[in-house]
């Protein structure tokens, strides 16, 4: 059953959970239709359409965090190794991960065909691709999920894209790691810079 909370308490209510469990407030189907419903309906410049995602629940996310302590055993001097590993075995312990892409084949397709804003195009993409992320991250909250954002790409690109048969012209953005949280957000009082400096407003009535 999805979630009753408004957009506005969801949005204000969002933030970073790290002590998650590997269980699920609800189920895999439910998880897969958010990712679903953000690719096909967050918006992209032009309707281009270059944002992808890879979702991977249960063992396959142990698997996944396998492989990145595994990358990163063989890059790191042992010392450092270690206490990334730490960060590593939290995130393998929690239920699911999913990556997110950008599709640099259709980001190309869209700059030849709109030559005045080719330099644009790049940008853009990125910017999606961030739309994406926060409209997942905002969903499985609502949910009573915990997420995180992770970004240990390009070190682990090939051996996920080679694990995942993911095309080598999708370019890894970010992980985000979810599961059952433990206890509450990484921040627990967020501080707020002046909304004077951070905001203008001209002509309201």
């Amino acid at each position: 059953m999805a979630s009753t909370k408004s957009f506005a308490q969801a949005v204000k209510e969002r933030r970073t959970y790290y002590a998650l469990t590997n269980e699920s407030t609800i189920p895999d189907s439910r998880i897969q239709e958010i990712v679903k419903d953000a690719i096909l309906h967050t918006p992209s410049a032009f309707n281009s359409q270059t944002s992808r995602a890879v979702v991977l629940l249960g063992e396959e996310h142990v698997k996944t965090w396998d492989i990145i302590a595994e990358v990163y055993k063989q890059q790191l001097p042992e010392e450092k190794f270690n206490q990334a590993n730490k960060r590593f075995q939290g995130f393998r312990a929690a239920y699911g991960t999913i990556l997110f892409y950008e599709d640099t084949d259709t980001v190309r397709e869209f700059q030849e065909k709109f030559k005045t804003y080719e330099d644009k195009f790049p940008g853009w993409s990125e910017q999606t691709n961030g739309m994406h992320q926060y409209h997942v991250w905002t969903a499985l909250e609502t949910e009573g999920l915990g997420v995180n954002l992770q970004h240990y790409n390009p070190m682990i690109d090939v051996r996920l894209e080679t694990e995942y048969k993911v095309p080598s012209t999708w370019n890894l953005k970010a992980q985000m790691v979810l599961g059952k949280p433990t206890s509450g957000p990484a921040v627990e009082n967020k501080e707020f810079k002046p909304i004077e400096e951070r905001m203008k407003v001209y002509g309201a009535k």
